[in-house]
């Protein structure tokens, strides 16, 4: 059982950037999930995913 918990933190752990960009509506949600889908195990790409989904969305230039 206390296997079946350390997976299932470990998964949300790992799709935390994800988890933050859907929660704030980020436009490039697609984009952060990708990333961290694929280059989310090198803890780099983790990282910057992270950043990304916290960052504000850049308000279009008028």
């Amino acid at each position: 059982m206390e296997a079946l918990l350390m997976l299932f933190v470990a998964v949300v752990v790992y799709f935390l950037p994800l988890i933050v960009a859907v929660m704030r509506s980020k436009e490039n949600a697609v984009a952060i999930s990708m990333l961290n889908l694929f280059l989310g195990w090198t803890f780099i790409g983790w990282v910057v995913a992270l950043v990304w989904a916290c960052m504000n969305d850049q308000a279009p230039a008028r």
